[in-house]
């Protein structure tokens, strides 16, 4: 249940495009609020709040230096998403190429029955 709520969490933060600007941003390096508050415009209140629903998701990590609040990706990142994902890749995959098979038997069955007939 818990890692389901997390999962919850991180599907929500990352619905929203500034957040996911956000993440981007930070994948090149740590940066202060104001320093992404700059390009998007927004009010330094604003970007706090998306910020706070990215710590919150455990996608980010605040600390203060100084008189600037540095943001910076969380430790655990989207490896949890990540996970979720694939899992679910994996499973359509799997039943894609059960699919592909059950076609390709169907065609041959298809094929030598028209063989047979000439």
């Amino acid at each position: 249940m818990v890692q389901q709520q997390a999962l919850d969490r991180a599907f929500a933060a990352l619905a929203d495009e500034t957040r996911r600007g956000i993440l981007t941003r930070l994948g090149e390096g740590p940066a202060t609020i104001t320093e992404l508050a700059g390009p998007s415009g927004m009010t330094l209140t604003g970007i706090r709040k998306h910020v706070d629903v990215l710590e919150t998701a455990g996608l980010v990590a605040t600390e203060k230096v100084g008189r600037a609040r540095q943001v910076r990706l969380g430790a655990e990142r989207l490896d949890d998403v990540m996970a979720w994902i694939g899992f679910y890749q994996r499973l359509w995959e799997r039943r894609l190429d059960g699919l592909d098979a059950y076609f390709t038997l169907r065609n041959g069955a298809n094929e030598n029955e028209k063989g047979s007939e000439q």
